[in-house]
């Protein structure tokens, strides 16, 4: 018979003694991720290869560090690269509606933005001292006499030809009217009708005559003011020129070694040479409020100014861009508006750049479940990946919608690396659900939950610890407090071989335990501060667990923590909670009789079992075949079932528990209540190893503890699982105490004769078993059963 499990597996103690600093006060903080080199490589690989499609999908569990992990190994590896360039939006003046993108060399941007505004205030001020002198209106009028001269001989001939033929001339809004003249007084409109028709007749030939050489000699008048408009415009564009043309000439030298500037400048240039009116003053309105009348001056000036959408001269290296919120609009810019006299408008000024805008030439951070949740987000994350390029544009016009008449800005080359942060499952998902996705992130990084619990990583985990309390300010820990985070390290990892990652949750535990330090007024923290934090943690959610055990204590719920009974044993299985999971024993019996149905699993019939479960309970049927049917058919009709028990049972865990019931039923040897079990098995009656053990092992603790440890309590647990023990200090105080044992078993043989205190039996060469033994027995009521069947006549009712 197997021995009880030696108390030194009871849990991986940290001694203290291993930590080689008094504190976390004289460690060196942490300087590099840890417990994630694989990760760390395929990161590495991810980021450095530029390729397109290799971007990274960083997949792993809450609270391992993912976010922070990559931030760190981005932020570092951003200061080896070079910084990006600068991106503006600028008027394009052949198209307002289509702004122009251009790249400036990283810290010109807003520098270009103030050269243009003090540009545009130094020609405001040139252009009218450059129209206003008197060199300026000397040429206009000698531009002008020679012109004018003309025009005035031309009206003059005009008049005396009018003369001769009988009629004056006189201006109207319509143009020229030529009016009769009759005995040396002009004749009105309403006198000309009431003439003799042979007098009209002939007046009216003269007025045909008479404006046929008024077109001939307008058309002339018009060609001289034309050619005078001409000239002015002329004078106007040399002397505009003139005023700005040092100007132009400063600012094109200073930026002409960026492309696309020059001829930006060129552009803005004969703009104002076409629009220098606008630069002369435009004349108030009337009945225009005094703010709108500064609204009108400035608005013209508007398409001159400079809209830098990425500045990055205060970047140390590459950005690195971590989106919280990558709702469509944060992730690939907007276009805003603004009410001018009641009107929403638009412009180039009026554009805001997306993360993808300021992580240009760098690194993206996504959080994959926001990005998700986001409408439209993915779709446009994907196009801009696989376009190579950053296009503002409204969400309605994406999807088709109409919208109202807008700017369309020059799409933005994009050269960047997007690193998603998710979960594994989320990755598969994506990877079989969406063709792109398998395309465009090409590297995934597996971040594990757990490492190796070695002395350097002990180290590490303690240097973690040090970096925790001086960035967030908090007590140092003592050796011991550290020893004792270590050691819930391997108790969330669930294998005393092994440290958990999980670092969210242990930085947790340490701002707790400081803040009970605090409160005991010590300078540091302490090894009973890192317990009570974690008895504190488990306190707040533990009601539901209390409620069991005290409805087990007042016997409402039936669990026997003393005697033997026969076809009836504690199994012991883990309630999950969200925050907490805790072991609850539960009673499993087993009923037999003669008949053909087999092994009935009730949970299964009842819709209570699920599909893992329902598979141990037919696991167990086979095993039975392959012990007991050699030579006889089963001719068992048993039940197996979990007493008062009301919702859903999943998981194998229990079929060696089930298993023992049945083969106590069948061999009428009673189990020894006060001790519970938890294993799978498989067909060859191996014990395997199963989930949660530690909290099986605590809840079955708790139950014998309510009820009164008497020396005989205990449980048995898979050998495989031994390994997984990290249990209380509680339990192994009460072990060496001799209140309560584990018994490591490999077989079913091995859970048997712990159980019922007799041996298993193995069976001889002729397939019988030795008398005496349990198997013997079982093999004995199942032979017994079966010829009970094959003499069995039904009486026909007649």
């Amino acid at each position: 018979m197997i021995q009880p499990l030696d108390i030194g597996e009871y849990r991986n103690v940290y001694e203290p003694g291993k930590v080689e600093c008094a504190s976390t006060e004289d460690m060196r903080p942490l300087e590099e991720i840890i417990g994630q080199e694989r990760a760390l490589r395929a990161l590495r690989f991810g980021l450095e290869i530029r390729e397109a499609g290799f971007n990274v999908y960083t997949a792993g569990a809450q609270g391992t560090g993912r976010r922070t992990a990559v931030r760190s190994f981005l932020d570092e590896l951003a200061k080896t690269k070079p910084r990006a360039s600068d991106w503006i939006y600028v008027h394009n003046f052949e198209n307002q509606y289509e702004p122009n993108a251009i790249a400036l060399p990283v810290g010109k941007g807003a520098r270009f933005r103030e050269d243009m505004k003090q540009f545009i205030e130094e020609a405001r001020q040139a252009l009218p001292r450059a129209f206003e002198s008197e060199e300026y209106a000397k040429r206009r009028d000698e531009t002008l006499q020679a012109l004018q001269g003309n025009r005035t001989d031309l009206i003059a001939r005009i008049n005396q030809k009018a003369q001769e033929a009988g009629f004056t001339i006189q201006m109207s809004p319509i143009g020229l009217l030529t009016i009769p003249v009759i005995n040396g007084r002009p004749v009105p409109e309403e006198e000309f009708i009431n003439l003799p028709d042979e007098v009209r007749a002939e007046v009216q030939r003269r007025r045909d005559a008479l404006n046929a050489e008024l077109r001939s000699t307008l058309r002339q008048v018009q060609d001289i003011e034309r050619q005078g408009a001409e000239a002015v415009k002329k004078l106007n564009h040399d002397i505009a020129l003139y005023a700005i043309g040092n100007l132009v000439t400063e600012l094109k030298e200073k930026y002409a070694d960026v492309a696309e500037v020059p001829d930006y400048i060129d552009a803005v240039q004969n703009d104002i040479l076409e629009n220098v009116q606008i630069f002369l003053g435009v004349p108030e309105q009337q009945g225009v409020p005094p703010q709108f009348q500064a609204l009108m001056r400035e608005i013209p000036f508007r398409k001159y100014e400079v809209n830098v959408v990425v500045d990055n001269a205060g970047a140390e290296g590459a950005p690195v861009v971590f989106e919280q919120n990558p709702t469509y609009q944060n992730l690939l810019g907007k276009i805003e508006r603004e009410v001018q006299f009641g009107i929403f408008t638009t412009d180039f000024t009026m554009i805001r750049p997306g993360s993808l805008h300021r992580a240009n030439g760098g690194y993206l951070i996504l959080d994959v479940e926001d990005l998700l949740r986001a409408p439209l987000s993915w779709d446009g994350l994907k196009t801009a990946l696989k376009t190579g390029e950053a296009v503002i544009e409204e969400p309605g016009e994406r999807m088709g919608f109409i919208t109202a008449k807008t700017v369309k800005p020059e799409a933005v080359p994009l050269d960047i690396k997007v690193a998603l942060v998710g979960t594994p499952m989320i990755y598969q998902l994506l990877y079989r659900m969406d063709p792109d996705f398998k395309e465009l992130f090409k590297v995934k990084a597996d971040f594990d939950i757990v490492m190796e619990r070695n002395d350097e990583n002990s180290e590490k985990y303690a240097d973690f610890m040090c970096n925790l309390v001086r960035e967030e300010n908090l007590r140092h820990l003592d050796r011991e407090a550290i020893a004792r985070v270590i050691e819930y390290g391997s108790r969330l990892a669930e294998d005393k071989q092994k440290l958990s990652t999980r670092f969210a949750t242990v930085a947790d535990l340490i701002r707790e335990a400081n803040f009970y330090a605090a409160s005991d007024g010590t300078e540091q923290i302490e090894r009973k501060h890192v317990t009570k934090a974690i008895e504190e943690k488990i306190y707040r959610s533990n009601l539901i667990q209390q409620k069991i055990e005290e409805a087990i204590r007042r016997g409402i719920f039936l669990i026997d923590t003393e005697g033997e009974k026969v076809g009836q044993v504690n199994g012991l299985s883990v309630i999950g909670l969200g925050d907490f999971a805790f072991g609850r024993p539960s009673k499993v019996t087993a009923s037999i009789g003669v008949g053909r149905e087999g092994l009935v699993d009730i949970e299964r019939e009842a819709a209570l079992g699920g599909p893992i479960h329902t598979k141990g309970v037919l696991i167990i049927n086979g095993y039975l075949n392959n012990n007991y049917a050699h030579d006889k058919p089963l001719s068992l009709s048993a039940r197996l079932v979990f007493e008062q028990s009301y919702e859903g049972i999943e998981g194998d865990s229990a079929s060696s528990t089930e298993l023992y019931a049945l083969l106590s039923a069948l061999s009428g040897l009673p189990l020894k209540q006060y001790l519970a079990v938890t294993g799978s098995v498989n067909q060859k009656g191996e014990v395997q190893a199963i989930g949660g053990v530690n909290e099986k092992l605590e809840g079955f603790f708790e139950v014998c503890k309510a009820k009164g440890l008497n020396g005989n309590q205990g449980a048995l647990i898979p050998a495989s699982n031994v390994q997984n023990l990290m249990l209380k200090e509680e339990i192994v105080e009460a072990a060496k105490a001799g209140k309560f044992r584990i018994y490591p078993v490999r077989t079913i043989d091995e859970g048997i004769e712990v159980l019922t205190g007799v041996p298993a039996g193995v069976r001889r060469e002729d397939g019988t078993y030795e008398e005496g033994t349990v198997n013997y027995l079982v093999d004995r009521r199942l032979r017994e059963m079966a010829e009970t069947m094959r003499g069995f006549q039904p009486t026909m009712a007649k």
